[in-house]
């Protein structure tokens, strides 16, 4: 009986002690370089995508401005944050980006970011999307 409780009870702290590690995620080390090698030529305040959606990517206070529509980042929900969606392929495949659909493709245009890159950003966003 006593064994059975000291295995739940250390259960539970290996599960919270793993929990408790998961890496802290930084704008400035690891999503910003992520934008600038694969969004910005979009998405800064004189390209293409800016004059779309008005969405620039330059620093961290322009990607949780959003859109002209509205923001895209929603702090602690990567479910909720349009900007995770799109570059997890979980929107309509015209609105993926970096666009790498195949019309896209032949223009010259961005390719998909790698499920790393995907995963940062997504726990950026879970983390609470922090200017750090």
């Amino acid at each position: 009986m006593a064994s059975k409780i000291f295995f739940k009870v250390g259960m539970l702290a290996l599960c919270l002690g793993l929990l408790g590690c998961e890496r802290k995620i930084s704008f400035a080390d690891d999503v910003q370089p992520i934008f600038l090698a694969n969004c910005i030529e979009c998405h800064d305040k004189s390209a293409e995508g800016y004059a779309t959606s008005g969405f620039s990517l330059d620093d961290y206070d322009s990607v949780m401005k959003g859109t002209n529509f509205g923001p895209v980042v929603i702090a602690n929900s990567s479910a909720s944050s349009a900007l995770y969606l799109v570059v997890a392929h979980q929107t309509s495949p015209e609105i993926h980006m970096p666009p790498h659909h195949k019309a896209a493709l032949a223009e010259g245009r961005g390719s998909a970011l790698s499920d790393d890159q995907v995963e940062i950003i997504r726990v950026w966003i879970d983390q609470g999307a922090l200017n750090n």
